[in-house]
C-alpha cells in the first residue's frame, strides 16, 4: 500500500474526526481521531476500496460483529483481532443509514411542490434504504416548539420528528398527499427483518439515544403500513439509480406530480457518475430535490463554499436551486432560499 494511500486514508478520518462527529458522537470523534493516528490500523483500512473506508461504516461493521461502545484502545483491539471478519463484512455492506427525521427537512419543499402543481406527490426516492423517508406523510412533526403537524400519526405510536429553524421556510400547515413511494437502491433493505433491523440501528452512531428511539419507531410505522394505505405500499427496485431513474418517472401518470429526491446519496458516486446523474435527471419530467453534503448543480463540478458556521451541514436544492441547509440528521433547516448565499468560507 503506497504512502499516498495511506495518507489519504489518515485525512479521511482525521476529517470526519473534525467535521461530522463532533457533537453528534463523542465516541465516533475519539475513533476517528484514533485510526487516524494509528499507522497499523491505516494501513488495514488503506487496503479496502475507497468506498468500504468510510468511517461510520468501518465502526458501524465493527459494533455490529460485537465491538463494545468503548474507548479507543477496545476500539483497536477488537478491529486487530477481528480484521478478517470486519474486512469481509465490510465487503458485504454499505452505508445506508435511515434516518426518518430528514422529513422534517424535506417536508416544506414538499409542501412547496404540491402547492405549485396541486396533484399528489409521486416519491421516488434514490437510496432509500429501507424506505422511512418514503413515509413523510405517516409520521408527526413539531417545528420550533409549536403545534404537532400530524398528531393522529403520533397517537398511532409514529415517531414525532423536532425540527429547528431560522430563516422564513414556507412550513407546512398539513401532511402531503403521496399517491405512490418508490425507491431504488443497490441494496434495498427488508426493514422487517430482524438482522436488518440491527444492522439499521448499528449505524446510529453511539450515544445517539433520541435517534436510536426514531429509528425503532419509524421501523414499526413501516412494518405495520397497511395494505390499503392511500399513497401505497414501499416498493423498493434493487439497482443502480442511473439505470431506473428514468424509467420510474416517465412511468408517473400525469394527475401525479413525480418527486424525485435522495439526502447524503450522491457524495458516495464517483464524480462521472454524479455527471452523469446531473444531466440526466435534468431532461426528466420531474421535481429534484437534493440534500447532500455537497452541492448538487449541473453548473458546478460538485461543491459549494459555504460558510464556516454551516460545517458538517447538507445543502438542499429544489431543481439545482439552493434553499436551505440542513442538518444530517434532520433537526435542523437553515432556510436561505430568500437570502443571499455567503461566497467565502470552506468547502465540504
Amino acid at each position: 500500500m503506497t504512502g499516498p494511500a495511506r495518507e489519504a486514508t489518515a485525512h479521511l478520518f482525521t476529517q470526519y474526526a473534525r467535521v461530522w462527529f463532533p457533537s453528534h458522537s463523542a465516541l465516533y470523534a475519539e475513533w476517528a481521531h484514533g485510526v487516524a493516528a494509528d499507522a497499523d490500523l491505516v494501513a488495514r483500512i488503506a487496503t479496502l476500496p475507497p468506498n468500504k473506508q468510510q468511517p461510520n461504516l468501518v465502526f458501524a461493521v465493527a459494533r455490529f460483529l460485537g465491538c463494545p461502545d468503548a474507548g479507543f484502545a477496545t476500539l483497536a483491539a477488537f478491529l486487530r483481532e477481528r480484521w478478517d471478519d470486519v474486512a469481509a463484512e465490510l465487503a458485504v455492506r454499505m452505508t445506508q443509514t435511515n434516518e426518518p427525521a430528514r422529513c422534517a427537512t424535506l417536508l416544506p419543499v414538499f409542501e412547496q411542490i404540491q402547492s405549485d402543481s396541486g396533484k399528489p406527490l409521486a416519491l421516488i426516492e434514490l437510496g432509500p434504504s429501507a424506505g422511512l423517508c418514503l413515509l413523510p406523510d405517516r409520521f408527526a412533526y413539531r417545528y420550533d416548539g409549536g403545534d404537532v403537524l400530524g398528531a393522529e400519526n403520533l397517537a398511532a405510536g409514529a415517531p414525532l420528528l423536532e425540527c429547528a429553524t431560522t430563516g422564513n421556510p414556507p412550513l407546512p400547515t398539513r401532511l402531503p398527499e403521496i399517491a405512490s413511494r418508490t425507491g431504488v437502491d443497490l441494496n434495498p433493505l427488508d426493514g422487517a427483518d430482524p438482522e436488518t433491523a440491527r444492522w439499521l440501528k448499528c449505524l446510529v452512531w453511539p450515544g445517539q439515544t433520541e435517534r436510536l428511539d426514531r429509528l425503532s419507531a419509524g421501523l414499526d410505522v413501516l412494518t405495520s403500513l397497511p395494505r390499503d394505505d392511500p399513497g401505497g405500499p414501499v416498493t423498493l427496485v434493487r439497482g443502480d439509480l442511473l439505470a431506473h431513474v428514468e424509467t420510474l418517472v416517465n412511468a408517473v401518470p400525469a394527475e401525479h406530480t413525480a418527486v424525485v429526491y435522495h439526502s447524503a446519496v450522491t457524495s458516495y458516486l464517483p464524480p462521472g457518475l454524479r455527471h452523469a446523474f446531473l444531466e440526466l435527471v435534468a431532461t426528466l419530467d420531474c421535481r429534484w430535490i437534493a440534500n447532500e453534503g455537497f452541492f448538487m448543480s449541473d453548473a458546478t463540478d460538485g461543491e459549494i463554499a459555504v460558510p464556516r458556521e454551516r460545517s458538517g451541514m447538507f445543502v438542499m436544492t429544489l431543481d439545482g436551486v439552493p434553499q436551505a441547509y440542513t442538518h444530517q440528521h434532520g433537526v435542523q433547516l437553515h432556510w436561505e432560499a430568500d437570502g443571499a448565499w455567503p461566497e467565502d468560507g470552506q468547502s465540504i
